[in-house]
């Protein structure tokens, strides 16, 4: 396995509300895990709201004495979403944060995916193929027809998530598995990347050999205005080789 995982603060922001999680080592009974998440709240609250939920994520699944990889990532985002809410009731400053997050752990042949809000997993096989749901309102709008994908791309409502962790009692997460081939790649990514970057321009970049692949992908945002906080993990399942960035 070859991982690149990075984060940059953009060109326009003050504060890097992104949070990046890539170990390809076992966490509790997961044989490696890799999260992105992408916060929101005024201040620091979008900061502490992702890195906290990614930290009780981590810290839950470890503990998880389960084997099914399903049910290990459910009560780790279920745990998240519990205790960044619990941290947004308490402290009035920090009320109304919350944050998006994707999770994935590969296991054999396998990939195993938990996403709430617009943060996304791509896999890269002939061609670059979305796997998540962006859980926002323009994405709502395009799967009913109301707009069209060119549309939506530059839409100002288009930052408007549906979905986040922290902001309700109830979390409904959306879980997908994919089965994996020798050659495909993994793309996990906060819209910082693909609001800058098209999805034909990722599939590009990663074919490179040479060179970390996600801080190249980050280059090119910025590159194209970098209006957002960029994280980036790009995962090789089947390669030997082992690269921590």
């Amino acid at each position: 396995m070859k991982v690149y995982a990075e984060t940059d603060i953009g060109q326009k922001r003050q504060m890097n509300q992104d949070f990046v999680y890539a170990s390809e080592q076992p966490v509790g009974n997961l044989p490696n895990l890799f999260v992105v998440a992408d916060g929101m709240g005024g201040h620091n609250a979008g900061d502490f709201a992702s890195r906290f939920g990614v930290s009780v994520l981590v810290e839950t699944v470890r503990k998880d004495t389960n084997f099914n990889p399903v049910k290990i990532l459910r009560h780790g985002l279920e745990a998240a979403n519990d205790l960044v809410l619990h941290q947004a009731k308490k402290d009035a400053e920090m009320a109304g944060m919350g944050t998006t997050m994707v999770a994935v752990t590969i296991v054999g042949n396998y990939a195993y995916i938990a996403n709430v809000g617009d943060s996304r997993l791509y896999i890269a096989t002939d061609r670059l193929e979305q796997v998540t749901r962006d859980h926002s309102l323009i994405a709502e709008m395009v799967r009913i027809g109301e707009l069209t994908p060119e549309e939506a791309r530059n839409h100002p409502d288009k930052n408007i998530i549906t979905r986040a962790i922290g902001t309700t009692e109830e979390i409904k997460i959306d879980f997908f598995d994919v089965k994996l081939e020798p050659g495909n790649q993994l793309v996990m990514c906060s819209d910082g990347l693909t609001n800058m970057v098209t999805d034909e321009e990722i599939y590009e970049a990663i074919q490179i050999q040479e060179g970390n692949k996600a801080r190249k992908l980050i280059d090119m945002a910025n590159a194209n205005g970098g209006k957002d906080n960029i994280t980036v993990i790009v995962v090789e399942p089947f390669t030997n080789e082992v690269r921590e960035c």
